[in-house]
């Protein structure tokens, strides 16, 4: 894991500019926008104390608001990830994936979309994620923290379907029973199987597969940005773990 802020290198630019509309000439250089966006996701600041080294904050949140509107992020995150799985011997797309949630708490500012997690005791939002046993996030969902798992998981699901071509199984916990499992079956035509620690086990017990999406959010970690929900939007919030995907992956490329 890169643990600080690095600026895109030649070679790493080259990668990502292959996903992203750079063939128009413009003022401003794209490989500026994408290295404050890095920035920003690091080190968790404000649009507006973004350095002046980096493009005005107004036309770097453009650039950041269009892609995640009109697919362009989506499309970078995905590229990226069968990248990643080929250099590490894998197929392009993944044919088991694990799916979890993850609750944080929101900015005191934040009122839309925003619920308590009786089990975990927060107040803020979840995060349903879906990841491959690599780890790398092929799809989020972010929801009030009161959202229910299997609901809210088997929405993820039918927004990922067009993206999970290969998928056969896909690993969840308890939570999960009930329409995900009848989501996974109807849209997937893929398994759903419970993966849950023993009843007698007691603390963390890592378990087959299923732990890589607790590694992911151990990840998140590394990224201010994802410490608490910042943003006012669900849609936004979505947008930051694909770029904190998209920056773990471009490390390693």
């Amino acid at each position: 894991m890169q643990e600080k802020y690095e600026q895109l290198t030649d070679s790493k630019w080259q990668v990502m500019a292959s996903f992203l509309p750079v063939e128009r000439k413009r003022k401003i250089n794209l490989r500026d926008v994408v290295d404050a966006i890095f920035w920003l996701a690091r080190t968790g600041a404000q649009w507006r104390n973004l350095p002046a080294s980096f493009p005005a904050w107004r036309a770097v949140y453009y650039y950041f608001d269009k892609w995640r509107k009109n697919g362009t992020l989506e499309k970078l995150n995905v590229g990226l990830n069968m990248l990643r799985r080929v250099k590490e011997g894998r197929e392009a797309d993944p044919s088991l994936v694990c799916v979890d949630s993850q609750s944080v708490k929101a900015n005191a500012m934040i009122e839309k979309d925003r619920g308590i997690d009786g089990n975990k005791r927060v107040n803020g939002r979840k995060r349903q994620t879906l990841v491959d046993t690599l780890g790398l996030v092929w799809k989020v969902l972010v929801h009030a923290a009161n959202g229910n798992d299997s609901v809210f998981g088997a929405v993820l699901l039918i927004e990922a379907k067009d993206v999970l071509r290969r998928v056969k199984k896909v690993l969840v916990d308890q939570g999960y029973e009930g329409v995900f499992m009848e989501t996974c079956e109807k849209y997937l035509n893929a398994t759903a199987e419970i993966s849950s620690k023993p009843p007698t086990a007691k603390g963390f017990v890592p378990l087959k597969w299923r732990w890589v999406s607790e590694r992911t959010f151990g990840w998140f970690n590394f990224f201010r940005r994802l410490s608490k929900d910042y943003e006012r939007t669900v849609e936004n919030s979505e947008a930051w773990i694909l770029w904190a995907n998209c920056q773990i992956n471009i490390s390693k490329l």
